[in-house]
């Protein structure tokens, strides 16, 4: 063979295998249409199944009240529908319990002690709802109870400028007009707590509720700039201005950290006016000056005070189910059958007034934020441990209590 003849032999069979080692083998078009549907189906088939999965999960959650809490064994936490914060020892239910049993408090607990429905005279509920706590939710509650336990149910009109701190006068003014409403009956309002007995008027049943203080001032901090929140108030007051541009564009991550002064809490300082809710102690402490001062110790004795004698139930937005038992436990007149009503409309009720636009915030911002709440945190895990000793006096067999006292004898 001649050299050309076998270069050019080479050269051909270095094609044909060249031909083999790239060669790409086609698939049918119906084949390639078929495996993209079967993957399709696949991952909607997934959403579907995951999505009942997590809606079977919230109707458990629900339905799973704190009576079921591990046959009232007390083996864990219970901390419903929210996120509960970072308090995971005395401010759960389970903590309280521990607590109680181990400092011999347990011997005590009882619900006579920690019921002030009883010293109500008149069948009146006085809620002086705190913004931002979940009070849209148990408006709602309230007023699908009053259909089902037969009393009415009145709520304060929107005002333009919502004042919670009244004149003597005014208080006065206010107390009449609720003492004058017919029993039984429910009345909301955004406003310091008020001493009907100051004015020589029966004492109504006062209810409230409570939210982490950290987490309450991000969310009015957002909610007051959602767009179906300005878009209302403006419905209602037309000659109300509508807010800045630059205002509306903040986040409440770099208001912290830039030393805004929207975002500044500072010791002491008193912030009068709607735009001010630094202040949850405040709705409790009372309309006097001294309430006034930001995280003051002053101002959190007078509201610990007014929460011990005054309040019937305090409830906590981050223990919603056991808030719920309590109420139907301690005030059954107004709240029998909540429980049930909430079970059964948890999608909605759960909905009000949610703001889709609040982002995430930090825990690094949240600490700073913590550092000048301390009293308000305070106050916060007062009203709390106070809920779980009420669910605990009302729920825990009366031989758990005994059995402990016993012991405190033996010993």
């Amino acid at each position: 063979m001649s050299l050309n003849a076998d270069r050019s032999y080479k050269m051909k069979l270095r094609d044909v295998e060249n031909a083999f080692k790239y060669r790409r083998i086609p698939y049918p078009k119906r084949s390639v249409e078929l495996i993209a549907l079967l993957a399709i189906s696949c991952t909607f088939f997934l959403f579907m199944h995951t999505n009942k999965l997590n809606s079977r999960l919230k109707e458990m959650e629900v339905k799973l009240q704190p009576s079921e809490f591990s046959a009232l064994g007390l083996t864990g936490n219970h901390i419903s529908g929210h996120d509960a914060g970072k308090h995971d020892d005395i401010n759960t239910l389970h903590g309280t319990y521990q607590y109680l049993k181990s400092t011999g408090q347990m011997a005590t607990l009882n619900v006579r002690d920690l019921n002030n429905t009883r010293k109500a005279q008149m069948e009146l509920v006085f809620f002086n709802r705190v913004p931002k706590v979940g009070s849209q939710t148990f408006m709602e509650l309230l007023r699908r109870l009053s259909e089902r336990n037969n009393f009415q149910f009145h709520r304060d009109a929107v005002q333009k400028v919502e004042t919670i701190r009244l004149a003597e006068d005014q208080q006065q003014e206010m107390a009449e007009v609720i003492s004058e409403l017919p029993e039984p009956s429910v009345f909301i309002k955004h406003v310091c707590f008020t001493n009907f007995t100051k004015f020589n008027l029966p004492t109504p049943i006062y209810l409230n509720v409570v939210r982490d203080p950290v987490e309450r001032v991000i969310s009015w901090f957002y909610y007051v700039r959602a767009p179906w929140y300005f878009v209302e108030r403006k419905a209602a007051f037309p000659d109300l201005p509508l807010p800045h541009p630059a205002w509306l564009k903040k986040d409440f991550e770099t208001c912290v950290l830039s030393g805004d002064q929207e975002c500044t809490y500072t010791q002491g300082v008193t912030v009068e006016g709607i735009g001010d809710h630094r202040r949850q102690s405040l709705f409790f402490c009372g309309h006097d000056y001294e309430c006034t001062p930001f995280n003051t110790v002053g101002a959190l004795e007078r509201a610990k005070f007014a929460v011990e004698q005054q309040y019937a139930v305090v409830g906590v937005l981050e223990d919603f189910n056991t808030t719920l038992s309590v109420l139907e436990k301690y005030v059954p007149r107004f709240f029998e059958g909540v429980r049930d009503i909430y079970a059964n409309s948890a999608e909605y009720l759960t909905k009000i007034n949610k703001n889709n636009f609040k982002p995430p915030v930090s825990e690094h911002v949240k600490d700073i934020v913590r550092r000048n709440f301390t009293n308000e945190i305070e106050f916060y895990q007062f009203c709390r441990q106070r809920l779980h000793k009420q669910y605990l006096a009302a729920h825990l067999p009366q031989r758990i209590i005994t059995a402990h006292a016993a012991a405190i004898e033996r010993n």
